[in-house]
């Protein structure tokens, strides 16, 4: 009866979501054309989709690595509606054929979440938020980006008991390979690539670092790769833990370091550093705190040695942090003219702050913040910009969203087995979490599309049953 009511409850979920996405998907097609581009390889694309599921799930997931260069011609837009697409087809698929569809209490709380998050857009349509309708479409852009992070949650949970996660999770690391070839290239060899691989790194503000080249692979923006590489860094550190062939696996580590500090990102060092605190504290040893603390000590070394790196850390100096005789006043005027992107910042929070005071219940809507300061530039604060868009409900309900994240991955690290592979994933994942809460301080993580693209990936396979004697590392 409780299965019988549940398949219910899911063939309805899914039926309104269907409905809503196929209206949204019709509405950003007729306003962007291009997204229509692949619609003649809709057929194959389906058929192959459900003649080899595991292989085009996996490809899938190691594909959404390459395609933020060509955010010009909106194929992530595409890919992501496409994903979401097929992912309701097989579960209207799975219904019918009353065949199960897997779901787990974590899908279902996030679910409810990215339900939620919908009511903003009623809310702006009807007018009842600080912004008028006229932000309407990035704010409906801004909702079908979440909910595709919902679907490949979904859709990797039917990988469940026919794939070994140890063996999915050993796939992702194919995504690797084209951005880390571009930051290759890009660092020794740019005169090769294409003016679509190569970007300057500059934010919207226009600080110092827009004449500085960063490395930022194929993820857009040097910020974005950053986050993209600590994940990376995370899953490589799980691998050594069981591997027989460590020198591989190191080799890949120091390939990652060496990016992730080409990044020039100095908010990526204090992510690095909160990461590596909580990877190595549940199993404190002399050898693995050396290890950490050499890995960071590298990463600071390495960005330090750069004239950029040095006046990153110079500019620290000119901040209220770190200044008792500048104050915020005093920060918000010097933004103006000095280059210094962290009084830039201040200046940013200061205004969005000043715009929710206006409407401090439910804010302005999703994506909203852009048009909220006289920088027309993203809030480089997760949270303000949760307060700023959903107001306080809204950012009680992010807040929220990360706390049953942290506990649904403790209680699974509480029940596996010491020292396993299921354990030790959790860990890594317990401390990107702890990371990205440090990283969302002073910048857009919540924007970087490709990193939660992967991150609830692996959230939905943390969850799985794990045969340790299957799926040997290598």
């Amino acid at each position: 009866m409780l299965t019988r009511a549940r398949s219910h409850l899911v063939a309805l979920f899914v039926s309104l979501l269907g409905v809503g996405i196929a209206v949204i998907s019709g509405f950003m097609a007729g306003t962007n054309p291009t997204l229509l581009g692949l619609g003649f390889a809709i057929v194959p694309i389906v058929t192959f989709f459900f003649v080899q599921f595991e292989v085009a799930v996996i490809g899938l997931l190691v594909l959404r690595s390459a395609l933020d260069p060509f955010s010009g011609m909106q194929l992530p837009a595409a890919f992501a509606i496409g994903v979401s697409a097929l992912t309701l087809l097989y579960v209207v698929v799975q219904l019918i054929t009353r065949k199960p569809v897997i779901t787990e209490k974590l899908w279902w709380i996030f679910a409810t979440w990215v339900a939620l998050q919908s009511l903003w857009l009623v809310l702006m349509f009807l007018g009842g938020l600080g912004s008028d309708g006229s932000e309407i479409q990035t704010s409906l852009r801004e909702w079908v980006r979440i909910f595709s992070w919902l679907m490949v949650y979904l859709l990797v949970l039917q990988l469940k008991d026919k794939v070994h996660p140890n063996q999915i999770v050993s796939k992702l690391f194919l995504a690797l390979i084209f951005p880390s070839t571009i930051a290759f290239l890009q660092i020794f060899a740019p005169s090769l690539l294409p003016p679509i691989f190569i970007g300057g790194g500059g934010d919207e503000f226009g600080a110092i670092e827009a004449s500085v080249s960063r490395v930022n692979g194929t993820l857009g923006h040097p910020n974005t790769f950053a986050t993209f590489l600590l994940l990376f860094i995370g899953l490589t550190l799980w691998k050594l833990g069981k591997a027989k062939q460590r020198l591989y696996w190191l080799c890949l580590l120091g390939l990652l370091a060496f990016f992730y500090v080409a990044t020039k990102a100095l908010f990526a060092l204090a992510m690095l550093g909160v990461f590596l605190l909580v990877f190595i504290a549940p199993k404190l040893s002399l050898p693995k705190l050396i290890g950490g603390a050499l890995l960071f000590a590298i990463a600071i070394a390495l960005f330090g040695s750069t004239e950029f790196g040095q006046q990153r850390l110079a500019s620290l100096a000119s901040t209220p942090l770190f200044n008792s005789n500048i104050d915020v006043s005093r920060a918000i005027l010097l933004s103006a003219s000095d280059g210094n992107s962290f009084n830039w910042r201040i200046a940013q929070w200061t205004f969005l702050l000043q715009a929710w005071e206006q409407h401090p219940i439910l804010g302005y809507g999703l994506a909203t913040c852009k048009q909220l300061t006289v920088f027309n530039a993203y809030a480089h604060n997760d949270y303000v910009r949760a307060l700023a868009e959903g107001g306080i409900v809204g950012f009680a309900i992010f807040i929220l969203l990360f706390i049953a994240l942290f506990i649904y991955l403790l209680q699974i690290f509480r029940t596996a087995q010491p020292n396993s592979k299921q354990r030790n994933l959790c860990l890594v994942l317990l401390a990107m979490l702890s990371a990205i809460m440090v990283g969302m301080l002073t910048e857009n993580i919540w924007s970087h599309t490709t990193l939660y693209f992967y991150l609830w990936t692996l959230i939905s396979l943390a969850g799985w049953e794990w045969d340790e004697r299957r799926g040997g590392f290598t």
